[in-house]
């Protein structure tokens, strides 16, 4: 166990070294009302990674991406995304949101919502064209949900809901993927669909980062860990900062102390 970590923080602690970020937020301060979501979080996402989010519930996980996206404002703080403005480089980002968050009563097909990922090459007037649903086709192939693809989106399940969300962030070709939560409610089948394309996506030297809650995977899944709990706690690679002192430090006494020894030796 101890040789796998090491093998996960080699070579991407290099590139953030050189420089090579895909997405670098500072000072990234977010209220609601005069309730602080996050404050004064700093932290360098290596270009090519796969970055887990981890804190507990209330710590502002979710909000970070909605921020770092633009989606919810700050209250001070700058993002930059592989060196550039957001502005600028909104092209390369892709996003699945909680999909607790999602109607899905509203009447669309699986091969709809995957188009809706290519909205900046289809635009309002232009036409769908044979390329475009065979590239859709393609993303869900990836995801095992081609034979869906004429199915009303509401009549799936949810893991199955979960991997056309995922087929539709493929869509977006994207060089980096924000992910809020994508294993919650998924059976074990979706949980392995999902993880093998992200670490694909990984391999083709793409950056993942993933708000995660199951802690016991964090290991096997992911090459960087993010710890906050409205504050930033530690970050680093999974080999120098997965450790039972930055869980007790991010989670404190809601995480027993047998659970912080399993994990541990895990590690």
């Amino acid at each position: 166990m101890e040789q796998r970590a090491l093998e996960h923080g080699y070579g991407v602690e290099e590139r953030l070294q050189s420089g090579e970020c895909a997405l670098e937020v500072s000072g990234l301060t977010v209220t609601y009302g005069e309730k602080p979501a996050l404050v004064g979080v700093a932290a360098q996402i290596p270009s090519g990674s796969m970055t887990a989010i981890i804190g507990p519930n209330g710590a502002g996980k979710s909000t970070l991406l909605k921020a770092a996206l633009g989606v919810v404002p700050k209250s001070s703080g700058t993002v930059r995304v592989f060196g550039e403005a957001l502005s600028r480089q909104m092209h390369r980002l892709a996003y699945v949101p909680q999909r607790a968050s999602v109607d899905w009563d509203f009447p669309t097909r699986v091969i709809d919502v995957v188009l809706m990922g290519m909205y900046r090459e289809l635009g309002l007037l232009r036409p769908v064209r044979r390329w475009h649903r065979e590239k859709a086709l393609a993303c869900l192939q990836r995801v095992d949900m081609a034979d869906f693809a004429s199915r009303q989106i509401g009549q799936l399940s949810g893991g199955q809901q979960q991997r056309v969300f995922l087929a539709r962030a493929l869509a977006q070709s994207a060089d980096l993927y924000l992910l809020d939560e994508p294993f919650a409610g998924v059976d074990a089948a979706t949980e392995r669909a999902i993880i093998d394309v992200l670490k694909s996506l990984q391999a083709e030297r793409r950056t993942v980062v993933c708000v995660h809650h199951d802690l016991t995977t964090v290991p096997d899944y992911f090459d960087r860990v993010l710890f906050i709990n409205v504050r930033k706690v530690a970050e680093g690679s999974i080999a120098t900062t997965f450790t039972a002192e930055n869980l007790q430090k991010t989670y404190g006494g809601r995480l027993a102390t047998t659970h912080i020894d399993q994990l541990r030796t895990a590690v």
